[in-house]
């Protein structure tokens, strides 16, 4: 059975994410869906792309990824698919494979939209996931896509000895993420002592391994599984004692 993964911001209380699941069947019956997440925020493109940023690449290759996130954000709204890494790409051309990816994608195709109606691209995405599915040759699935739309996220700042990032994203625990990974902060810091800044809050100035390298309630950062630095309280919410939120700017300055 051919594993199809989903990211969504259709939340859990409607039927929306079953219209899919029922349109993906009904194209290919033989399908093992995975839902990633159906809780992304509304609209917003840069959670979702962080979601399958961080996970596409712990599933087997040949998994079909179907992205359903601020479908419509033109009135000529187009869907498009890709492969990248033996994986396959499905969804709408918004920008948020841009802001997963961060650089040019090849081959991209640009999927047939005709139907009308305001769920009516789950017959886009059915007939998509049914032709990769089939084994069928990507470049025998629409036509090239002569453009697609981009996204730039906020990159880390260097300048006069520190690094400015910027928080982008608080999960379910109240952790705090950062643009910062760790290649690029070793590059920058070196070995070198320095001090990580916030909200006006006394500095951290050591990387813990885990939570549990600090008392309980105690602050703490360490690099989380996607290996992005993260500011955390053990076995509390760091983001809401903080007054943290996404976009806010993070300073290491180096002693």
């Amino acid at each position: 059975m051919h594993i199809v993964t989903l990211i969504t911001d259709f939340g859990l209380e409607d039927h929306y994410a079953g219209l899919i699941k029922g349109s993906l069947l009904r194209y290919h019956a033989a399908l093992n869906i995975v839902d990633i997440t159906h809780n992304v925020k509304n609209f917003d493109i840069v959670h979702a792309a962080f979601i399958l940023k961080n996970t596409y690449a712990e599933f087997p290759v040949g998994t079909i990824h179907l992205m359903s996130v601020m479908n419509y954000h033109e009135k000529q709204s187009q869907f498009i698919a890709f492969e990248r890494d033996g994986h396959f790409f499905v969804g709408p051309d918004n920008g948020i494979f841009s802001l997963a990816f961060e650089d040019d994608l090849e081959d991209v195709r640009k999927l047939d939209n005709q139907h009308n109606g305001v769920f009516s691209f789950k017959e886009t995405l059915g007939k998509a996931v049914e032709h990769l599915a089939s084994g069928k040759a990507l470049d025998q699935m629409g036509e090239p896509a002569d453009r697609v739309e981009r996204r730039i996220s906020l990159q880390p700042v260097i300048s006069n000895g520190q690094l400015s990032g910027s928080v982008i994203h608080i999960d379910n625990y109240g952790n705090v993420i950062l643009n910062i990974d760790r290649l690029l902060f070793n590059q920058i810091c070196g070995g070198r002592d320095f001090s990580i800044y916030f909200k006006r809050n006394e500095p951290i100035t050591q990387i813990s391994k885990c939570y549990s390298d600090v008392p309980v309630g105690e602050l703490l950062c360490l690099f989380n599984s996607a290996n992005h630095l993260e500011i955390a309280l053990n076995m509390d919410r760091a983001a809401e004692k903080y007054g943290l939120k996404v976009d806010d700017t993070i300073i290491i300055k180096l002693n």
